[in-house]
């Protein structure tokens, strides 16, 4: 009797969503990914401080797993790198940036914040949509009505505890070069908001990064571009 090859536990893959997101940004990666790896999305909206996030991510993941994390979603997995680097076994950086923030852009958090605490949460919506796409995509109905319903779903209060988990947060570009795992570092080619220089200059310290720019895109590239994304992470797994 010829005994059945023994089968691998898929690897547990966390995906970390950015400001104003939440499971919807990964939709059509978690389709498609679901026979590779275990995949599990993170709240971003139920801890202000980032300690605590990381925390829980930790005490409920498996001793070893795979972490992509898009924007604020990189800040946090940052934060995971400097606590536990051991227990990551690859590390995917979307539109994401190593450097804490500018003063400017810390002002401008502030200023979002006093915007939403006035209740004005669906102006703050209308002013952000602009740097999340590709401008060409500003038109596209059905993108920009899946974004505003997933900021709606995130809410006021949940925006807010984002804000407050990733204001302060240190800087990591320091700590790229002793990162010893397999690293995508992938952008939207027209992100305004962790432009592609960013990346190379991430990609340039990372001793086994794969460098992806994904044409006609802007920040949200997992929900703009799927299809490229997708592909480009299934080959990250294999």
């Amino acid at each position: 009797m010829i005994n059945p090859p023994l089968t691998q536990e898929p690897e547990t893959l966390y995906l970390i969503p950015g400001l104003l997101c939440n499971q919807r940004l990964w939709a059509a990666q978690c389709q498609a990914l679901a026979s590779r790896a275990d995949l599990r999305v993170v709240d971003t909206t139920v801890c202000d401080r980032l300690d605590d996030l990381v925390s829980l991510i930790l005490d409920a993941a498996p001793r070893r797993f795979a972490l992509a994390g898009l924007s604020m979603g990189g800040y946090v997995c940052f934060e995971i790198m400097r606590r536990a680097p051991k227990r990551v076994s690859r590390l995917a950086l979307l539109d994401t940036s190593p450097n804490e923030d500018s003063p400017d852009r810390f002002e401008t958090r502030h200023q979002l914040m006093r915007l939403v605490e006035a209740g004005r949460f669906e102006a703050v919506i209308e002013a952000m949509l602009p740097a999340l796409v590709h401008s060409d995509r500003l038109q596209d109905s059905e993108l920009c009505g899946t974004i505003r319903t997933m900021a709606r779903e995130v809410g006021p209060e949940g925006f807010l505890t984002q804000q407050a988990l990733i204001m302060g947060r240190p800087g990591s570009f320091a700590d790229l070069a002793n990162y010893r795992l397999p690293t995508l570092v992938l952008c939207g080619r027209q992100d305004i908001l962790t432009p592609p220089r960013v990346h190379e200059n991430m990609a340039s310290r990372l001793p086994q990064s794969e460098l992806r720019m994904i044409e006609r895109c802007g920040h949200l590239s997992p929900l703009e571009q799927p299809g490229s994304v997708t592909t480009a992470l299934r080959r990250w797994l294999l």
